[in-house]
This record gives structure tokens, sequence and C-alpha cells, in this order.
């Protein structure tokens, strides 16, 4: 009796080493989870937020597949809505969005936003990243440097309506915009498309902040609307960081990781200044 008693013991004070031997291991391997992944997000300083700044013919939404990746490099994220009525209208609207934000800030600017994320002076902005994007210089128009060198063919005709905004011909996502997207990516694009006044291409641009700010330029290889060379003159021009990818003029629906990618080294090269 005595001698199993003590057997129970022994067994008892066994489990409850090997509990406790196990708990402590998963407490050091949490530990080390939560370590790794403060290392992660601690990399940037505090409140550093990407702000992305949509095209013509577009919203916010053509982020979608940007915003989570950014999210989990430990970066705050957020979309600037343009009203996209003139170049000056979009600059108070981004400039706007922008005291949304307290820390250093990275904005992102695809094709006519390249334009708008210049107009805006702020100390916090510490880099710009153009994506295909449109640089005009100060007292240059967009409609000017977009028509810097010969048209694509596929390059749909834009004609304004009665009201003097422009929208996109559907058919014009899945031959020029976004030809290398899937058929309902081009589709949904399409769909939730939003017009550009004639106002924001023809009104001269102000100072622009890429003569201060470092710059990165994602140049779009296989781009329709945008002509590559005139690309690759506004990023030598600017002396930008020039990254070309063989992406169409929106690379954030088929190849967003190219994006990401240019924007995260854009980020941890500047926002640290």
């Amino acid at each position: 009796m005595e001698r199993r008693k003590f057997l129970g013991t022994l067994a008892a004070a066994s489990l409850g080493t090997a509990l406790q031997g196990t708990f402590t291991e998963s407490v050091r391997a949490q530990n080390s989870m939560q370590a790794g992944q403060s290392s992660k997000t601690g990399k940037f300083p505090e409140n550093s937020t990407i702000v992305l700044v949509h095209a013509a013919w577009a919203d916010g939404s053509c982020w979608s597949n940007v915003i989570l990746p950014l999210e989990r490099n430990g970066l705050h994220v957020i979309c600037a809505p343009l009203p996209m009525t003139s170049l000056s209208d979009d600059a108070a609207a981004l400039s706007r969005a922008l005291e949304r934000t307290s820390g250093p800030v990275v904005l992102v600017g695809h094709a006519y936003s390249g334009a708008v994320i210049a107009a805006v002076q702020e100390e916090r902005v510490k880099s710009l990243v153009y994506v295909a994007a449109l640089a005009p210089d100060e007292g240059e128009t967009v409609a000017k440097v977009f028509y810097h060198d010969e048209a694509s063919p596929e390059q749909p005709k834009m004609v304004p309506d009665a009201h003097n905004f422009v929208w996109m011909p559907e058919d014009a996502f899945r031959r020029a915009l976004a030809h290398k997207a899937s058929a309902d990516q081009a589709s949904i694009a399409a769909a939730v498309q939003r017009p550009i006044a004639v106002q924001c291409i023809q009104e001269p641009a102000p100072r622009p902040a890429w003569k201060t700010k470092p710059t990165w330029y994602l140049v779009a290889e296989e781009d329709r609307m945008i002509n590559p060379k005139t690309q690759r003159f506004m990023a030598q021009r600017m002396g930008a960081k020039v990254r070309p990818h063989p992406v169409d003029h929106t690379p954030m629906y088929a190849d967003p990781n190219v994006v990401i990618d240019v924007i995260l080294e854009a980020a941890r090269e500047s926002l640290a200044r």
C-alpha cells in the first residue's frame, strides 16, 4: 500500500515536472514569436504611415491587394480620396488626408496622382513613390507629360462629356489600363471607375516636392496608357531610384508584390530620417 502510494506520488511529480517543462517551453516559444513580431513591426518609427493615392478612373479600392501586406510589415496605411475636379482641389484633399496622420509618411501615387503627391508640401512626408505615375515639373501640365512620347496603339480616345469630365470606355480597362489583370478584375475596375475633370490635366503644376524629397519610380514596361519611355524620362529627371518591371499600367491588380516591394524599400530607407 505504502509502495503504491509512493509510486503514485512519484508519477504525479514526474507528470508535474513534464507539464511544467512543456508550459515553460510554450511560454518561451510564445515570447519568442512575440519578440519576432515586435522586431518585425518595430523597424519603422512610431505611427509610420503609407498614404496611397488613386489615379483617374479609380478609387481607393484599387489598392486592395497592397494594403494588408503593408500593414503586416508594421505600417499604418490609409487611402486618400480625391475629388478629381482640379489638380489644386486634389492636392487640398490629399492635405486633409495627411491631417489624419501623426508620424512620418510615404506618399504613393499611381498615374495621374503622381502630380498630386508632388503638389503637397508637408515636412512629415519623407519620400514619394511613383507607380507608373505622371510627374510634371513646375508650370507643366499633366497633359503635357502624358503626351511627351508617342502613344500606344491600344491607348483609348478620351473625350470629355457635357460636364467636362472624362470617363474611360469599359473595354479600355481590358485593353489598356489593366490588360494583364484577370477579366473579372478588369470588369470590376471598369464598374467602379470615377471620372476625371479636364481641369485636372490642364492646370499648371506647382513646384513639385520631388525636387527636395527622395523618390522611387516603378516603371511599368508593358504600360499601354503612359509610354514607358515617358516614365523613364520623368524618373530620370526627378533623380528617382528606378525600379522597372514587366507589368501593365495597374500592377496593383496583376502583380501587387512588385508594388509592395518598392513601397517597402522607400519606407525602410526614408521613414527613419
